[in-house]
């Protein structure tokens, strides 16, 4: 079952692990501007903490091969004397150290960066061009890369502005009138760095507030509309990209577990969208191809298909496959199991497959998910032929996923899912398969079950899920099995019994099966399984699936 050893792994692993050098200055430097509010300062991020994480292992590591200045903070900052090399600043990581590796790593050089940010701020205010308030930081910032420039000159360094990085938005979602004027502001903020730094051109990289973060779900209407002015901001201009990542980590908090900022590994992994998004308008596409090949199920086979689906531990957030080398029992999984085709679509499908492959390690980041150690799983126990298709978001709740959703019609999910499965079925089918909509294979919503009011509505937005799927597939008696991690306790959310509530609803409904995930082995952190908690899912959902299969 076991065949083709991933080579892309070794090169991914790799990514951030760069010679020392110095800058060379017979090339032209290429300068971006880093800007923002906390999510870009860095917040809740710890240079400790780096090492945890296989793929980003030396990203902490100073880089000489990259100028870097800044100004970061409020009432006392932490500035540079000029430039110095790409470091941690104050302990805290930022999106910049990723970016810059990532875009080297693509031969995409020499750089420099310059980053002004502070936490707390608003585009309305402190951000202002035309009557800056508060911290004043939009006078700062355009000062500070004057300043940077004029450093480059005096050293005789050839220089070209390349583009902003812009994290910034959650405070403006507060305010009736900041989060009214959104739109309008960032257009003239863009317009005035491109008036001030006489670069008409300049592009804009705008990236998502995350909605991952409690700010995500008890403020959704409100972060909805600064998504939809940044949306609008970037379709209306030619250099302006939106650059997704609500799929990208978030660092677990105290009590419940929810968190208000990327953290560490959110922080590592918030570069590398953005230096993606910057790969991808010089044409080149930054996504790692696959080595696997095509399934081999004999012609016209008759095939089970298992649909995946799921938030943070069914996408594999904290699992990475450079981890399953050092567990003799899960070493073998990071290798392609050659009988088991395989699609998916992560985070939404920013992160997607071409159609079906053989089934392996396939998660940004170096990561995986429990469809690993379910695929082996359902393989050893003679299961008849099978393929997997995995649909994910980890930055959805479960209202995402319901016919109706909600008032951030951007995050209406179920009609991409349905999409998908649809999809799915037809890419086998028209291979020459017989395909069987075996199951949908659901772990229950993370961030749901930490935050109350989600937590009342989960079991009823599952229920109205599960019966549009039946519906629309057309396949009344559709099997799904949903399996529920133990929810957080913390105060007013153990008045909301939900493993009861799912419970009832599995009794009541003679096609759902309730499988019990509350033993993993043991987790360091909320919410969030690790990669041995991930292997464990995927083993703990295939001996549900055998146990219920039907003939």
């Amino acid at each position: 079952m076991f065949v083709f050893v991933r080579a892309w792994l070794v090169v991914l692993f790799a990514s951030f692990v760069l010679p020392a050098q110095s800058p060379k200055t017979d090339e032209v430097v290429r300068v971006f501007v880093f800007a923002g509010q906390s999510n870009m300062v860095g917040a809740d991020s710890r240079i400790a903490d780096v090492a945890q994480f296989p793929p980003f292992a030396d990203a902490a590591t100073e880089l000489p091969a990259v100028r870097f200045r800044h100004v970061v903070g409020r009432e006392d900052k932490e500035r540079s004397a000029g430039f110095v090399p790409l470091r941690p600043i104050a302990g805290m990581v930022g999106p910049e150290l990723t970016f810059a590796r990532e875009l080297l790593r693509h031969g995409e050089g020499p750089l420099a960066i310059v980053k002004v940010a502070a936490g707390g701020t608003s585009l309305a205010t402190d951000w202002n061009p035309d009557e800056p308030a508060g911290f004043q930081l939009y006078p700062l910032a355009v000062a500070t890369v004057r300043e940077a420039l004029a450093e480059l000159d005096r050293q005789k360094v050839r220089w070209r502005l390349e583009g902003v990085v812009w994290h910034q938005g959650e405070n403006d979602m507060f305010g009736d009138a900041s989060r009214r004027d959104y739109e309008k502001n960032l257009a003239r903020f863009v317009a005035c760095w491109r008036r001030d730094l006489q670069a008409p051109q300049l592009r804009f990289f705008v990236g998502e507030l995350c909605t991952k973060t409690i700010w995500g779900m008890d403020h959704r209407r409100e972060m909805h509309a600064i998504e939809r002015a940044q949306r609008a901001v970037a379709e209306a201009d030619p250099f302006v990209d939106y650059v997704p990542t609500s799929h990208i980590a978030v660092e677990i908090g105290g009590e419940a577990g929810l968190h208000y900022h990327y953290g560490t590994l959110g922080q590592l992994e918030h570069g590398v969208e953005h230096a993606h998004a910057y790969l991808r308008t010089l044409g080149v596409e930054p996504h790692e191809k696959r080595t696997g090949k095509p399934s081999v199920h004999p012609t016209k086979a008759s095939i089970d298909l298992y649909v995946l689906a799921g938030h943070r531990n069914m996408e594999g957030e904290r699992a990475f496959a450079a981890q399953l080398a050092a567990m003799p029992a899960a070493r073998e999984l990071l290798a392609d199991q050659t009988d088991i085709a395989f699609a998916y679509a992560l985070g939404g499908g920013v992160w997607r497959s071409d159609g079906f492959e053989t089934l392996g390690p396939a998660g940004p980041y170096g990561t995986f998910g429990p469809e690993l150690s379910f695929g082996r799983a359902l393989g050893r126990a003679s299961h008849p032929p099978f393929a997997l298709a995995k649909w994910t978001h980890s930055g959805a709740q479960l209202v995402d996923l319901t016919p109706a959703g909600s008032e951030a019609t951007t995050r209406n999910l179920y009609p991409a899912w349905l999409a998908f499965v649809r999809e799915s079925i037809a890419a086998l089918e028209k291979k020459g398969h017989t395909v069987r909509l075996a199951g949908v294979v659901y772990h229950l919503a993370e961030n749901d079950m930490a935050w109350r009011p989600y937590r009342r509505q989960a079991v009823a937005h599952l229920r109205a899920w599960i019966e549009a799927s039946r519906r629309d597939l057309s396949l009344p008696q559709l099997r799904w099995f949903v399996s529920q991690q133990t929810p957080p306790n913390d105060g007013d959310l153990a008045k909301v019994d939900v493993v009861a509530e799912l419970r009832a609803l599995a009794a009541a409904d003679g096609h759902l099966v309730d499988v019990d995930a509350s033993q993993p082995p043991p987790q360091a952190a909320k919410l969030v399984f690790d990669s041995a908690g991930v292997v464990w899912l995927g083993e703990r959902l295939a001996e549900a699936v055998q146990k219920h299969r039907s003939p």
